[in-house]
């Protein structure tokens, strides 16, 4: 009998394929499972993978740890599957919608510019009297008739999912929660979401989007939750801590996901996880690094600095405003799975639409006919047809040819080779292209940063993109494939608090910002023992919104190292000095004669989680010849005109302290690396892969 639990187990759902990766807790040791996705039901794949671990022998009661990083949210609005929602807005506000910020958020001269499909339309938005002023002073009582006849009307228009969103009500919430309780006793079984929890802070479009795409969302999400609990119930897999990772890098037990309020915190929850696990274990992090998480579908990008990923607070999404704490990344439609093709002007173009893990590339056959990035990697030789997932799917490339020939090398009067290698050069420009205008945008200097590769195409392609950026190191950690499930076992629980009040800093007591930090704290705690959660277990770090008086944007002001038990006069004294400085970092000037203004007031809870940490090992005593790594040699088109014969070796076989030079390919079950010619590698203690290109 099992003396407690000894399996973590992190699952990360991507576009092809997912991915999980099975921790030891006594020996360490992991053990790495990849199944095709299941688009239709993720959740089946999921179990899956599950299941294949268990017929290896791992009693599922000895799983004790549960987390899940998914695009179940993301997929379900880019795709707009999700609930019917009804709006219940103040009375004369019903146009903030329509209006949003009057900014455009494309070509200013674009004639035919529109917005996209509102999730609630006029249609579905009922006016309801109520009023309060900015303090929260209640000056037009909630007319509960109004709203139990909305109610009605909503419902009996199928909609799944009311938000309510009244003016100033971050200030005082009564008016939404006395009106989710009529909604509620109208329409049971409706979703309810509160613009007061979702989002309680200034500007009334973005908190208005927000809580829109989180009622548009909640229903897609609390299905599946229910769904994969009930699945891994089924499977044995009984322990309670099942959690779902954020788009903050942390992650939430699945009871906070079902009590609602709390989905749009995970719109970004698959990358995430990747960008997490690199700030968790990569040595390089104090030196910076960019993350390439280069999947089926999409290619994700992050920065590393200080051992941190880069965070924000404001993010759009599929053109929607999304102000939620999240890590700052950026993606593109760069993955494995992008089709190419050949336009109406005749051009060869890779992307958006994604033949996904149904049908998936043309080389998969499963009735793909469209070529894509994998074709293209199979074509140029740079993909070993028989060990595909190690062995357990076959590469068709007479398939991957006969798709390239039809769909681009034929229109566009090219060989299929010239075809292919074409395809790699515009999907390696549009990643590196990417990455260059993220840097800039953050004044990061890539000449000093290191890039890490991920995802099953990552490696693939990451010594294109670091020639294109003129980076020279890169770092293929051991398992890239499965890098982002391995990210779930290296994060803590974190839940994000917020609450506006705007206020002269000069104005400010101490005891008043107290008040309000208490207040977050309070429902912290609140959501921590309703999860089941130690307090003690419990850290709370605290932040300040601070704006030059006239300011439009205000800056996150950490207040640790401030105060000891309680703020007083001096830890804000210090607040403010603090903020001047950041404002000059990031800005390059601060006003420090000028005013200052609170507008909002940030709690972050974090329970500490038991992550994964690589133990770092010395070389073996007697070193194996790095010859017996080798699998034979392969030709590669880097080139269309010619090719380069490379040296093929099995990553397991080789040792700490191995190095090869390119031209060279090194394969493992869940990825492959490219090492071009002028290209070292040299595995390190850690057995991840550094890259360095001579000269370097």
């Amino acid at each position: 009998m099992s003396s407690g639990p000894r399996y973590r187990l992190g699952v990360d759902v991507g576009g092809t394929h997912t991915d999980l990766v099975l921790l030891d807790v006594g020996s360490g040791e992991l053990m790495v499972e990849k199944v095709a996705s299941t688009p239709a039901n993720p959740a089946l794949g999921v179990l899956d993978g599950v299941n294949r671990f268990i017929a290896r022998g791992i009693a599922p009661g000895d799983i004790g740890f549960f987390a899940h990083g998914t695009t179940i949210t993301t997929n379900a609005l880019l795709e707009m599957r999700g609930a019917k929602v009804g709006l219940l807005i103040t009375k004369g506000f019903r146009a903030v919608q329509e209006v949003q910020m009057q900014a455009r958020d494309t070509n200013l001269f674009d004639y035919f510019f529109s917005r996209p499909q509102p999730i609630a339309p006029q249609s579905m938005t009922r006016e309801i009297p109520e009023r309060s002023d900015y303090r929260g002073n209640v000056l037009v009582p909630l007319d509960h008739d109004a709203v139990r006849k909305a109610a009605r009307e909503l419902a009996g228009a199928g909609a799944e999912s009311i938000a309510v969103n009244y003016l100033f009500s971050f200030m005082n919430p009564a008016h939404e929660e006395e009106t989710r309780r009529i909604v509620t006793e109208e329409c049971p079984g409706v979703h309810v979401s509160l613009s007061s929890e979702v989002l309680p802070r200034i500007r009334e479009w973005p908190r208005l989007s927000t809580t829109l795409l989180n009622a548009y969302l909640e229903p897609v999400l609390v299905r599946y939750i229910a769904h994969l609990n009930r699945g891994l119930d089924d499977t044995g897999v009984s322990t309670p801590q099942r959690f779902l990772m954020q788009s903050n890098g942390g992650v939430m037990p699945f009871a906070a996901t079902m009590a609602g309020g709390r989905t749009v915190h995970t719109l970004f929850s698959g990358p995430a996880a990747g960008a997490q696990a690199a700030a968790w274990l990569a040595e390089e992090a104090k030196t910076g690094l960019v993350t390439l998480d280069m999947g089926g579908t999409s290619a994700d990008i992050a920065f590393i600095e200080g051992g941190a990923p880069l965070e924000t607070t404001e993010s759009i999404i599929a053109r929607r405003q999304l102000d939620v704490p999240a890590l700052d990344m950026t993606t593109i439609s760069a993955g494995g799975g992008s089709i190419a093709g050949v336009d109406g002007g005749g051009f060869l173009t890779v992307g958006p639409q994604s033949a996904g893990a149904d049908p998936g590339p043309a080389c998969y056959g499963r009735g793909g006919v469209r070529p894509t990035v994998t074709d293209a990697d199979l074509v140029c030789g740079y993909l070993n047809p028989e060990y595909f997932l190690g062995g357990k799917q076959k590469l068709d490339v007479e398939a991957a040819r006969a798709a390239l020939e039809t769909n681009v090398a034929g229109p566009l009067g090219l060989n299929v080779r010239e075809a292919a290698v074409g395809i790699r050069r515009i999907v390696d420009m549009r990643m590196a292209d990417e990455v260059r205008v993220f840097a800039a945008k953050r004044g990061v200097d890539l000449t000093s940063f290191t890039l890490l590769p991920f995802g099953g195409a990552g490696a693939v392609h990451a010594a294109a993109v670091a020639d294109e950026l003129n980076m020279n190191r890169i770092l293929v950690p051991p398992r890239p494939g499965a890098f982002s499930a391995l990210g779930l076992l290296c994060t803590d629980i974190v839940h994000d608090y917020i609450r506006s009040e705007l206020m002269p800093m000069a104005e400010l007591t101490a005891d008043h910002a107290e008040a309000i930090f208490d207040e977050l704290e309070a429902r912290a705690l609140q959501d921590l023992l309703a999860e089941g959660m130690k307090p003690e277990d419990a850290r709370y770090l605290r932040e300040l919104d601070l704006r030059y008086t006239g300011q439009g944007y205000e800056l996150r002001t950490p207040l640790d190292g401030l105060y000891a038990n309680s703020l007083d006069s001096k830890s804000l004294q210090a607040a403010r000095t603090r903020f001047d400085e950041r404002h000059r970092q990031i800005h390059g000037h601060a006003a420090a004669d000028r005013p200052v203004e609170v507008v909002s007031y940030r709690v972050r809870l974090r329970v500490d989680a038991p992550k994964y940490k690589p133990v770092p090992a010395s070389p073996p005593a007697r070193a194996r010849d790095i010859s017996s790594a080798a699998k034979g040699s392969r030709d590669v088109w880097f080139e269309a005109a010619e090719s380069t014969t490379a040296i093929v070796y099995e990553r397991d076989g080789l040792d700490i302290g191995a190095t090869i030079a390119g031209p060279a390919i090194v394969e493992q079950f869940d990825a492959t690396t490219i090492v071009p010619p002028g290209w070292t590698g040299r595995v390190d203690a850690l057995r991840n892969l550094v890259l360095v290109k001579k000269g370097a």
